[in-house]
């Protein structure tokens, strides 16, 4: 297998893995209908993640500086929102939930990263 397939493959299983603990964390504020709609949303949020969040990120640079990057709690919700909305199964109830969440994905991601990069 080619590089980038293995590495969506990886950030595919990271994103469910941090889906699942953030849906039994917040889960009055997150709803998931079964663990089939954690593995589609994971595979929907790396692609969000791989496509539209540089996207983001470059367009938000600005406000990443001036925050020291404190905004990246915010672009890590709106991707978690949006995958939200483009996949009904999984359901936030409200923005907050989604920073919360993208807050959780992103430490499982950063504790995954440092056990496999070392």
């Amino acid at each position: 297998m080619s590089k980038p397939i293995i590495r969506l493959l990886v950030r595919w299983i990271v994103c469910s893995l941090g889906l699942w603990i953030a849906a039994h964390f917040l889960s009055g504020n997150i709803n998931v209908s079964n663990d089939y709609a954690i593995i589609v949303t994971g595979l929907i949020l790396a692609i969000i993640n791989s496509i539209i969040k540089p996207i983001l990120v470059v367009l938000s640079l600005p406000a990443i500086i001036f925050t020291l990057g404190l905004f990246m709690i915010v672009i890590n919700g709106v991707t978690v929102y949006l995958a939200s909305l483009l996949y009904h199964p999984f359901h936030i109830k409200n923005f907050w939930a989604a920073i919360f969440a993208g807050i959780i994905i992103g430490l499982v991601n950063y504790l995954v990263s440092a056990i496999i990069d070392s």
